[in-house]
């Protein structure tokens, strides 16, 4: 009989609800689908750098399904970051290690900067397969990615919460949500909690049409509004948050009494969505079917409800952004919501 496969499971980049339901769904159906043997990496690819690794077994990983975090522990270590001379050769020494461990594919759950690196790993001869997650749902290929719901639901609970007490004191609240350089979560979040106004990267940012529209709100006796910002809102260098700029731009400009609030690391903490612990689930399950077949260097993704794959090469250093025709955008002006480039003014009632 062949030698049962042997892989190794990492996890990288900054955490999010659903990552130890991939990896139980990655070991659980690598040990009773396939009789493989799993090996979790410690702190993301410093783990294979360093060398911790330690067997995860069936018994493991139960309980995994509904836990925050990440049981293997992460890190944004990017091993093919240049360093200066004299420095450790970061990639050949996970080359080694992955080897000296008698892997046969290395499971890479993360966001963009993993993805990247598990396909330069794979440029180098290694076996490996990519699971997606991030909150800020920007990775290229991928229509979802699990930690995404989650943050979504944190996100439009603390909207739900600062409608009453701007209702209560008069006030326009700006809250700023995560997404890096993407509008996803601002954008759904926006809509699923009743903003105002949602300013996101992706479209240019007009400070005098928001205030006009602000103004107008408050001149139909409109007691207060909201405005949900997403973190990578360009803005001069020496302002700290995009929270800060706007909501000092919108009091400067119409005069109102403005107060901020960051959510921050809030949204990527505590238990996975129902909705996030089955894509997990569906992600690391698919990925040992990959592992199974010999079907290496892609990532697993999610494409209208179906999971499937595709190349890591094809995803590697792109970012998936919210195309300007997207149709919530298109549902947000149809709704009299301000998208901050143009908002409208004629034909409201």
């Amino acid at each position: 009989m062949a030698k049962p496969k042997r892989i190794g499971i990492l996890t990288a980049g900054g955490d999010c609800p659903g990552i130890n339901a991939a990896i139980r769904g990655v070991g659980k159906t690598a040990i009773v689908r396939h009789g493989m043997e799993v090996i979790g990496i410690s702190s993301g690819f410093a783990g294979l750098i360093t060398k911790e690794y330690a067997p995860l077994t069936e018994d493991k990983l139960s309980g995994l399904l509904t836990l925050g975090g990440t049981i293997l522990g992460t890190s944004r270590e990017k091993p093919f970051k240049k360093k200066g001379s004299g420095s450790l050769d970061k990639p050949q020494l996970i080359k080694r290690h992955y080897k000296e461990l008698g892997l046969d594919c290395l499971v890479c759950i993360g966001g963009n900067g993993t993805q990247k690196t598990a396909w330069q790993l794979s440029e180098m001869g290694l076996n490996v397969v990519g699971i997606p997650k991030t909150i800020d749902n920007d990775v290229f290929g991928t229509d979802f990615s699990f930690g995404f719901d989650s943050a979504l639901a944190i996100a439009t609970d603390a909207i739900d919460r600062l409608h009453t007490t701007a209702n209560s004191h008069k006030r326009i609240m700006v809250i700023e949500v995560m997404g890096h350089h993407a509008g996803w979560l601002a954008l759904y979040a926006g809509m699923a909690g009743g903003g105002d106004v949602i300013l996101i990267p992706e479209l240019k940012f007009d400070v005098k049409s928001v205030n006009r529209y602000l103004l107008e709100r408050a001149g139909k006796m409109k007691s207060y509004s909201i405005v949900v910002v997403a973190e990578g809102l360009s803005r001069p260098v020496e302002e700290t948050s995009a929270a800060d700029y706007v909501s000092k731009m919108i009091e400067k400009g119409t005069g109102a009494e403005t107060r901020k609030t960051i959510l921050g690391y809030l949204q990527r903490g505590g238990s996975p969505s129902a909705n996030d612990r089955i894509l997990a689930t569906r992600f690391g399950a698919y990925a040992v079917d990959l592992i199974a077949r010999g079907d290496y260097g892609k990532m697993v993704i999610n494409k209208q409800g179906e999971t499937s794959c595709m190349p890591l090469k094809d995803v590697a250093g792109k970012t998936r952004l919210v195309p300007i025709d997207h149709s919530l955008i298109s549902k947000a002006r149809s709704l009299d919501i301000c998208m901050g480039d143009e908002c409208i003014t004629q034909n409201r009632k």
